[in-house]
């Protein structure tokens, strides 16, 4: 759909888009090198780059044979300039979300460190309440318990759930492949809607959480000894451990990838922002 004409250029509606999206680019490219020599760098580039178009345009044949020997090998150039960037910026993607929907082995492997602890502690008799989240954030949950950032693996969490531990009355929050905190507390859901008046707290921490966001609860029963899973406000009790693990990896394919692709520069600029803020902390 052509919008106007300036003199000789026709500008339609997916010239608007095409320009914004490369604009967005490069701004959040500009943000990743922002604090570094790279960023110098960069702005040099894009000004020669604006300035051959500009030769082009008036048909400056001399500048533009200049400038149109420089802008062949600036991809050549642009690889050796910005080395280090580049490779920080492809980790920085590759620890995303996004990435991470494609690496199920890593998500496979903490599920069984799971479930394994969970049966382990069936079988014990004790009583435990395991939050995962997927794109919902719970930092105002996470404030509320003890934050570990630790490892998933079956002896932290038997450890934290044991009866005699003090982070083993509460709920631990999984989050990024790792346990993140625990002894939290949870929102309660209303007795009435669980359809059955003798579930206990835990049980109603469990369901209370999953209707305030798309986390998926694992809640143990101390007293029947029994594992539930709670997602979207409902809960349901699991026969084996078969189940539990095929519930759990149903819920984590429903991760929208939609949700993570939104992330990938968020998360870019977070773990960029980290150091430019201890660089500042130092030159004060």
């Amino acid at each position: 759909m052509e919008l106007f004409s300036v003199g000789f250029v026709t500008v339609k509606l997916i010239d608007i888009i095409d320009i914004i999206i490369v604009s967005y680019i490069f701004y959040r490219l500009f943000n990743v090198m922002k604090g570094t020599i790279a960023a110098q760098i960069f702005i040099a580039l894009i000004f020669i780059v604006g300035i051959s178009v500009l030769a082009q345009a008036l048909n400056f044949q001399a500048l533009g044979w200049l400038l149109g020997r420089v802008t062949d090998i600036w991809v050549i150039a642009f690889i050796i300039l910005f080395q280090p960037e580049i490779r920080r910026l492809l980790l920085i993607i590759g620890k995303t979300r996004f990435t991470k929907i494609f690496s199920r082995a890593n998500t496979s492997e903490y599920i069984a460190e799971i479930v394994d602890a969970m049966v382990e502690m069936q079988g014990k008799g004790w009583g435990a309440l395991i939050v995962i989240v997927k794109t919902t954030g719970l930092q105002n949950v996470i404030e509320t318990g003890e934050k570990l950032d630790a490892k998933i693996n079956k002896e932290l969490l038997i450890s934290i759930f044991n009866p005699k531990s003090p982070l083993h009355d509460g709920a631990v929050i999984i989050n990024n492949n790792k346990i993140e905190a625990a002894r939290c507390t949870l929102p309660l859901a209303d007795v009435a809607k669980l359809g059955v008046r003798n579930y206990g707290t835990r049980h109603r921490a469990g369901v209370g959480i999953t209707e305030e966001s798309d986390a998926i609860a694992l809640i143990l029963s101390e007293e029947r000894q029994s594992i539930s899973v709670a997602e979207d406000g409902r809960i349901k009790r699991i026969k084996d451990k078969n189940e539990l693990i095929e519930a759990l990896n149903k819920s984590m394919v429903k991760t929208s990838v939609a949700k993570s692709v939104r992330t990938i520069f968020d998360d870019a600029e977070k773990s960029i922002e980290k150091p430019q803020k201890k660089k500042e902390e130092s030159e004060k």
